[in-house]
């Protein structure tokens, strides 16, 4: 693998190195791959969805994303997007490397590296030029939050990490609109390499900046989470009607069952809608986790995965009891709330467990790694589900037989499935296969569903 030279500046991409005179630039991972992506191919003009797949290959953003990388490139090449130099945008397009005298050699013997680009720019200013540009970018960031001036307050939030994040937050102190001004720091601290830590608990403003914050990036990817929760509700759509027609199918071939062959319909619109709502639910709660949080994104998966799931739980068993007690005089102690919060949470911890690995974007493995997810959410969910049959609460194909039970005549009793698994009735046996299969198949579609990366058209 070659390194570049261009103007004054050396380009390795083996030792992940971007150089200008004896000072580096330091660069994110995926900002450095960008830049790296453009000079190989500074022949041509590479099509953001091209950009996209190859950066941003396991995960989804938001195409702001993509402004922001090439800006932060363009800050540490000095260049400038009027008179590009190095990076020109192509329009409706994407991104050309423009500079012409690029020379490839041998990425051989080391270079003299005495400093970074950060510590060299203050100490060749004075003091008084420090802060100067310390306050007016303080101010920028503090200003009220205006979308046409967005872009620029990130730039600025940008340019005080390189400048020093600890010098950053005390100069911001508490003047006027500081929450907004620290929650802007907070999320950009992500993309600029060296970047320090930026707290909210037990800071002034606390609740302000974090709600300040999560409205950033709720803005920034809020098409992308509706998305997520869309594509999460139809992979568990399907998935409840595959179990539910497999089940029926099951049901009326076993050994002794009365049940018509409609019942498999009948069990796969129920389980279809059952999974539809409940993966809608999950799914919402694993897109706004992912979205806002990134420095507790186990717990936040976790915390959300179980929120989303409850919810529509709760709503659910409210809504089932109230029309079997309306429409057919039924009292049956109909679950939801509780199921619905197990699930999601063993479903969260799953699907936090399978893309440990993402950093900056919504998960979206690929081919195998796209099924290991899926396995390991299954896995997970199939655990819940065990654990609550364990504890006397069914799921789906459990309350279907309860509720049959009740009414006496009808033909959705699945003492029929008991007796292939040896069981002289719906035995717990019965009622842990049934529970933790259509919770894994609940599972599995929902981590498809959810990691659908979106159509090139979107980018």
């Amino acid at each position: 693998m070659p390194r570049y030279r261009f103007r004054d500046f050396v380009l390795s991409p083996s030792r992940r190195l971007l150089i200008r005179g004896v000072r580096e630039l330091p660069l994110i991972p995926r900002y450095f791959d960008l830049l790296v992506l453009l000079v190989e191919r500074r022949h041509e003009a590479v099509h953001r969805r091209e950009i996209f797949d190859h950066v941003w290959q396991d995960v989804i953003v938001s195409d702001s994303a993509l402004s922001q990388a090439v800006r932060t490139i363009r800050r540490a090449l000095g260049d400038n997007p009027r008179e590009p130099l190095f990076i020109r945008t192509v329009s409706r397009h994407g991104y050309r490397f423009v500079c012409d005298d690029v020379a490839e050699e041998s990425d051989d013997g080391p270079w003299p590296i005495t400093g970074n680009l950060v510590t060299t720019v203050i100490a060749e200013e004075s003091d008084a030029d420090v802060a100067g540009r310390f306050e007016s970018l303080l101010d920028r960031i503090c200003r009220p939050a205006d979308t046409a001036a967005a872009e620029e307050q990130r730039e600025a939030a940008e340019v005080l990490h390189t400048l020093g994040t600890d010098e950053a937050l005390r100069r911001l102190g508490t003047r006027p609109g500081h929450p907004r001004g620290r929650a802007l720091l907070r999320d950009t601290r992500w993309d600029v390499a060296g970047a320090g830590a930026v707290p909210l608990l037990g800071r002034p403003g606390t609740v302000a900046a974090a709600t300040a914050l999560i409205g950033l990036r709720l803005r920034r990817t809020a098409r992308m989470a509706t998305g997520r929760m869309a594509g999460a509700s139809v992979g568990g759509g399907l998935a409840g009607v595959l179990g539910g027609v497999v089940g029926g199918v099951m049901l009326t071939s076993a050994p002794g069952s009365s049940a018509p062959p409609a019942v498999a319909a009948v069990l796969g619109v129920l389980g279809g809608g059952c999974g539809a709502l409940g993966a809608a639910g999950v799914g919402a709660g694993l897109a706004v986790a992912e979205t806002v949080a990134r420095s507790q994104r186990p717990f936040a998966l976790l915390f959300g995965a179980a929120a989303g799931g409850g919810f529509i739980g709760a709503a659910v068993q409210w809504l089932g009891r109230s029309v079997l007690a309306t429409l057919v005089g039924l009292d049956v102690p109909v679950g939801g709330a509780i199921e619905g919060l197990v699930i999601g949470a063993s479903a969260g911890l799953g699907y936090a467990l399978a893309t440990a690995y993402v950093e900056g974007g919504l998960a979206a493995p690929r081919g195998p790694r796209r099924l290991r997810s899926a396995a390991i959410v299954a896995g997970a969910c199939a655990l819940g589900a065990l654990a609550l049959t364990l504890a006397g609460r069914p799921l789906v194909g459990g309350t279907v037989h309860e509720i049959a039970q009740v009414a006496q005549s009808s033909n959705a009793l699945l003492t029929p499935l008991a007796r292939l698994l040896g069981e002289p009735d719906f035995g717990p046996v019965t009622r842990a296969v049934i529970g933790s299969g259509e919770a894994a198949l609940f599972g599995a579609g929902l981590a498809l569903g959810l990691t659908q990366r979106p159509s090139a058209k979107s980018h």
